[in-house]
This record gives C-alpha cells, sequence and structure tokens, in this order.
C-alpha cells in the first residue's frame, strides 16, 4: 500500500519515491517565475532490489534525456549505472515544469540545461537521506559513511545498497540545498555510460503509441480537407459503412472520422467517403506566388535589430546583394501522428509521444469538459519529432479528444496519421525569403550590413503567442540578429506576412534558414574580398566571440583546413551559435553531375559539460545528416490550387544510408554550464555545403534545395 508522508515523500513498500522540494533562488536563476512557493519535483524512486528509477520529465524522442538526465541523478546518489533505470513522467505542471520556460514541455534543446542543477540536487538529496538512514540503522555518524558505485560501507565492516534503507530513508527531513559535487570528482558525468533506451529500442519491447492496445479500442483515421482553410460542406458515408470492420463515421472539426476494428478497415472506409468541401477560405496560392508576395513586403518590414547608419553601403566602394529563398520543409519523423485516448467514468487517459503536455492536457480537459485533475496523459517514447510534436496549437490534442467526444459513448479510440497525412496535413518549417546586403570599403573591410527576412510567424495564434515580444516572433528570424562578427553599420528586420498554412517550429527553428542566409552571403563578401573562409571568420569575430573562435579554430585544425579546393574537391565552413551551443563544420564536396556529393564532414562543438560524449557525438552526426536531406532534397510545394504536392519518401525525398558523409566530432572541453545538442548540429551544415559548391564550381546557392539546380 502506498502513502504520502509528511515530509514529502511517496512512501512504498521497501522503497521510496523522492520528492525534491528546490530553493526559489534556483527556479529564478533557471527562468521561472519569481512570486509564488517552489513547486516540488518527484524525480527519484529507489527500491527494495538497489534499483534506481529516475522519473524524466522531458519526452525522449531519440534524443537521449533518458540517459542524460539519470546520469545527473547517478553522479550525485554514486548509484552505479548497472541499477539506474528510467521512466517517463505523466502530465503534471506543478511536478514536472520545464525551467526554462515554466510549463512542462520539451524543446529548444532545454532537456539537459533546465535540469542539470535541478537532477543534480535530487540525485544528492536522496545520497544524502540514505546515509542518513543507515546511520540511525547503524549507529554511526553520518559523516563516516562512504557511498561508491550504490554501496553504502562503514569502517567497521558494515556495508549495504540503497535498497536496504530506502523505507526507513522515507521519514528523512528532505535537505532543500544538498552539496554537490566538485565536477573534478566526476565519475560518470563526462563518460560514455550506455544508453538507456537502447536494448528495449533493439530488442522490440519499448512501447510506442502503435503498441497500445486498450480493450474494446476502435482504430480512427480522420478525412482532412484538401487545401488549407477548406471545411466539409457535405458528406456520405454509406459506402464507407458497408467496410467490413468499419464501426461509425462522424463530423469533427478536423475533417470526417472513420472508427474501425482495425487499421486497414478504417483505411478503407475513409477511402471510401464521399465529401463534398467547401474552399470558399482555402488558401489557393502556390509557392511561387507567395514567394513573390514576401518579395513586395520587405519595404515594411519592423527593425529588429540596428546598429549605427546603414546607409554606409550605398555609399561604400563595392555593394554586394543577394536574396535567399527557403522552402516549407515537412518533419517527417518516422513514427507520424498518433495517440490514444481511452473515456470512461468522467475522466479521461491518454497514450502518446506528447511533447508539450502543459499545452495538450487542458485542451483535452476543455474538449471533453472535464477538470484537468480528470485528464492523465501518459507520456510514450516517440519516433523523433524534430518539432513536430511540439505543437503551439495542441492540434492533435485537440483533434484526439475531438474523436473521442463524437463517438458519444465512453470507450478507447486510436487515432492514426498516415505519411500523407502528415505531409498534406501542414505544421511546416515556413517559407521564407532573406534579402541581404553588405558594403564593402576599398580595402574590402565591411562597413555595413542589412538582413531582412519575410516568413509567417510560428507563434502567432497559438499558446505560445506569449513569448512574442510587441508583436515580434523572435522564432523567426533568430540568428541573423546578435551577430558574433564586425560587420560595420547594420539593420535586422522582419517582415510578417500571413497564409492559411499552419507553420511550426522545424529542428534548430529560425536557425535553420538564418544560419544559411548569414554564413552564404558572408562567404560571398569575404571571397570577393580575396580573404580565406576561416581566416576571413576569424578576423571578422568580435572579441568577446570567444567560444566561436575556439570551435571554428577546432574544426579547422581537425579538417586540416587549406582552403577553399584541394584535389577536386571544395571545402566550405560555417560557425552558428544556436540554443546557446557554439558549431562549427567544415565540409568535403565532390560534384557529382550538377549536384553536390558530400563525402566528409567536420564538426566541433562547444556545449558546456559535457554529460555523455558519446550521445553529444550521435546528435552532431543525426542533425548533419537530417539537415542534410533538406539541404539536398527536402521541400514542401504548393502548386497554383493552393495544395501540396507531396505525398510520401518518394516525392519528398530524404537522406539514403549510402548518401551518409564520414562525420567527424570534436568535443570542447569546458566547465559552462551544459547547454543543447538536439538542434545545434543542424543549422551550420547546409551553408558549408553551399560554400563548398561555390568554391568547386563556382555556382552560388540562393535557394534550397540542392535537388533545384537539376530543375
Amino acid at each position: 500500500m502506498t502513502k504520502i508522508s509528511r515530509r514529502g515523500f511517496i512512501a512504498a513498500t521497501a522503497g521510496f519515491t523522492l520528492s525534491l522540494v528546490l530553493p526559489a533562488p534556483f527556479a529564478r536563476a533557471q527562468g521561472a517565475p519569481a512570486a509564488g512557493p517552489p513547486t516540488p519535483n518527484a524525480f527519484i524512486r529507489v527500491a527494495a532490489d538497489d534499483t534506481v528509477t529516475v522519473i524524466i520529465k522531458h519526452l525522449e524522442m531519440g534524443q537521449g534525456p533518458y540517459t542524460g538526465l539519470a546520469t545527473l541523478v547517478a553522479e550525485e546518489m554514486d548509484a552505479d549505472w548497472s541499477q539506474i533505470r528510467a521512466e517517463a513522467a505523466h502530465a503534471d505542471d506543478r511536478l514536472y515544469a520545464n525551467l526554462a520556460f515554466g510549463a512542462q514541455g520539451t524543446g529548444g534543446s532545454t532537456a539537459i540545461a533546465n535540469s542539470y542543477i535541478q537532477m543534480r540536487r535530487a540525485g544528492a538529496a536522496a545520497r544524502a537521506m540514505l546515509v542518513a538512514a543507515a546511520a540511525v540503522e547503524w549507529g554511526v555518524p553520518a559523516a563516516e559513511i562512504t557511498v561508491k558505485a550504490g554501496r553504502l560501507s562503514h569502517p567497521s565492516g558494515k556495508e549495504a545498497g540503497f535498497g536496504a534503507f530506502a523505507a526507513a530513508a522515507a521519514g528523512m527531513e528532505v535537505p532543500q540545498d544538498p552539496p554537490l559535487k566538485d565536477p573534478k570528482d566526476f565519475v560518470l558525468i563526462g563518460t560514455d555510460v550506455p544508453r538507456l533506451d537502447s536494448v528495449a529500442k533493439s530488442n522490440g519491447s519499448a512501447q510506442f503509441t502503435l503498441d497500445v492496445y486498450r480493450e474494446g479500442m476502435l482504430t480512427v483515421v480522420v478525412a482532412h480537407p484538401p487545401a488549407f482553410g477548406a471545411k466539409v460542406a457535405s458528406f456520405d458515408d454509406a459506402a464507407a459503412m458497408k467496410v467490413a470492420g468499419v464501426e461509425m463515421v462522424r463530423q469533427i472539426p478536423e475533417g470526417i472520422a472513420v472508427y474501425a476494428r482495425n487499421t486497414f478497415a478504417a483505411l478503407k472506409g475513409r477511402e471510401a467517403l464521399e465529401i463534398r468541401w467547401d474552399e470558399a477560405a482555402a488558401e489557393r496560392r502556390g509557392t511561387a506566388r507567395m514567394l513573390e508576395e514576401m518579395a513586395a513586403a520587405l519595404p515594411q518590414a519592423r527593425t529588429v535589430e540596428e546598429a549605427g547608419d546603414t546607409a554606409a553601403i550605398d555609399g561604400a566602394a563595392e555593394v554586394l546583394e543577394a536574396d535567399y529563398r527557403f522552402p516549407y520543409l515537412a518533419h517527417a519523423p518516422m513514427e507520424p501522428l498518433d495517440a490514444v485516448i481511452e473515456v470512461t467514468g468522467g475522466k479521461a487517459e491518454l497514450w502518446y509521444g506528447c511533447q508539450f503536455p502543459s499545452i495538450d492536457r487542458p485542451t483535452v480537459a476543455q474538449t471533453l469538459g472535464l477538470p484537468v485533475e480528470d485528464v492523465r496523459i501518459n507520456v510514450l517514447f516517440a519516433g523523433g519529432s524534430f518539432g513536430r510534436r511540439a505543437q503551439g496549437s495542441a492540434h492533435l490534442a485537440a483533434e484526439a479528444s475531438n474523436v473521442a467526444k463524437a463517438a458519444g459513448r465512453d470507450g478507447s479510440f486510436k487515432l492514426v496519421w498516415t505519411r500523407e497525412d502528415d505531409l498534406h496535413g501542414g505544421y511546416y518549417r515556413p517559407l521564407t525569403l532573406h534579402r541581404l546586403r553588405a558594403g564593402l570599403d576599398a580595402d574590402g573591410r565591411i562597413i555595413g550590413w542589412e538582413n531582412t527576412v519575410a516568413n509567417q510567424s510560428i507563434m502567432a495564434g497559438t499558446a505560445l503567442e506569449m513569448f512574442m515580444q510587441d508583436g515580434l516572433d523572435p522564432s523567426s528570424y533568430e540568428g541573423s540578429n546578435d551577430l558574433p562578427y564586425d560587420v560595420g553599420a547594420r539593420r535586422i528586420a522582419w517582415a510578417r506576412v500571413e497564409s492559411a498554412v499552419p507553420v511550426l517550429w522545424w529542428r534548430s527553428v529560425g536557425h535553420t534558414h538564418t544560419a544559411f542566409a548569414v554564413e552564404v552571403f558572408l562567404d560571398e563578401v569575404l571571397e570577393r574580398a580575396g580573404k580565406d573562409p576561416v581566416q576571413g571568420r576569424l578576423e571578422l569575430l568580435l572579441p568577446e566571440a570567444t567560444r566561436h573562435r575556439a570551435v571554428l579554430e577546432k574544426v579547422a585544425e581537425i579538417a586540416n583546413w587549406q582552403g577553399r579546393t584541394r584535389e577536386g574537391r571544395g571545402y566550405g565552413v560555417a560557425v552558428v551559435k544556436s540554443f546557446g551551443s557554439y558549431v562549427a563544420q567544415i565540409v568535403e564536396v565532390e560534384n557529382a553531375g550538377r549536384m553536390p556529393k558530400v563525402t566528409q564532414v567536420w564538426c566541433a562543438v562547444d556545449c558546456g559539460v559535457a554529460v555523455n560524449p558519446n550521445v553529444i557525438r550521435a546528435q552532431m552526426e543525426g542533425g548533419i545528416g537530417y539537415a542534410l536531406s533538406a539541404a539536398l532534397y527536402s521541400a514542401i510545394t504548393l502548386g497554383d490550387d493552393g495544395r501540396v504536392q507531396q505525398s510520401n519518401f518518394d516525392d519528398y525525398r530524404v537522406l539514403r544510408i549510402n548518401e551518409m558523409p564520414k562525420v567527424h566530432v570534436a568535443i570542447i572541453p569546458s566547465t559552462e554550464p551544459p547547454t543543447g545538442v538536439g538542434e545545434p548540429g543542424v543549422p551550420p551544415l547546409a551553408p558549408a555545403v553551399a560554400n563548398a559548391w561555390r568554391a568547386l564550381t563556382g555556382q552560388p546557392v540562393r535557394q534550397l534545395p540542392f535537388s533545384q539546380l537539376l530543375a
């Protein structure tokens, strides 16, 4: 039987779960609201068999928080890695808020950054309480007890594992500010401990949403509008209801839902539907027209950063100008969207890879007319996301809830999106246009720089609009401002454009396009001035840009940089700070017939303390592969009727395994607080490839993907 003790523990038979209360000053330091009392955070469960289960508040979608956050706890507990387990936290803002933005959610490469001290303190508190319990039982001073590899011992010869004192520890006071280890004493942090999720994902025991089957569950697919902004005018489900296995058809706000006993029947039933769509308010513009209208909007752009008088550009000895165009991009994770919802007895329970529980949970409650406390979200593994599940609109949670509501009865329902649903369904990286101008003096020095960006806002109209600043969406232009280079007078501006096409963050958000525009244009400017790409950047870096300098020098060292071309190959470089981390990359390309073949990538990363170097290397490698897919092949395009022209991987091309380059990663040793690694490997890749291609062929790249060179 489980009970809650007055001292902040959930005590179970021969074990306990630590509910650590963080002091308010720490919460403020991490960016959480200063007002109000500190909130409890339940993160550790110690069992009688000595295992330590760490409750992970961040969605595990392949980027490694199970391993990284558990490492922090294990380090301070002095646990042995073999006894560490991890499981997902359920949706609960009160317990599991992300300290970077004050709500439960995974994004912005903040998992380790916001939890570094929090999880270490949780581990240190658990250790102190176990030691205190052992001291009482053994009748010795706590200071004489040592802990190593999950075993407590005393010079008298007494020794035991954590489990022996778990129950007693449940009655101990929770230390509010336990001392933390000096980094020089780290045993696990900074080492390549094995990932905690690898075995389950390798042997098939890991549970994803599609693995969830509830008694009497129906599978549901939805016929969504074929054009953005369209809605159902009328429908006929007679043919669909004749499909064996189809149980019912219902109209919901998102379209027409088909409920069936299995996925095949649901899909066949959807195919049989007859739907008439009202497209009076639908998006009718194609990609080309949208880009034309973006160009027309540039003169009305709002200034977001300005220093000096950029009129100096007009009087410069030489003026360079360039436009860079970026397509809509789908996230295309291997696991398309899905969710299981069960409504029974006036309560709702969901199972899925939920990335923003703080937004999804109240959305479910509001849709179903339930109190929030009667909604439980069980967070499962997700087969990738890259931003797709981080929905400010909570559209998946809303759709699943509407499916359950429209059924008109209690029951379990599995909502399934196909690959085609996802590629047609919107929520893309925004279509974007950059216009850059730079002025050079007679000595080739940059005396002025302008960058005007036009695209849609991701945050506007969602629960995340609160993060906009005076109507400006920083995620739309981040990386184009706050440059590390001395570029003279500068002006950065943003023109917000509107469309019915839903947009969403895509892995590394604004940096996906700003890094390309800045680093490619800068490379062209340096080339015009007769400067080497690496040396020219080093000369332009501001004195305070020491970490940019370190990764740039390191990547040049490991790549044996010798200039733009060598032995029939082109070499390009880019350096980008994103999500608090600094990444420089050099790529080697060959000419594969009007398209670059990327053969090698060298990468240097400074992400502060390297909690698990192997995870960091993997994230850099994965980011490079993901970015190379988009750079070479991927694009969502709208035809002249405003409809998406891609449907699956045959026409939304991604990188194939034989196209993956050899990747070399160097991690800069650092004592700075850890920062993100899930996204920062992406931004430098495409500009480095473009710079290498221009070096090899003389052909500038002003539009992505590279496959447009074949058109």
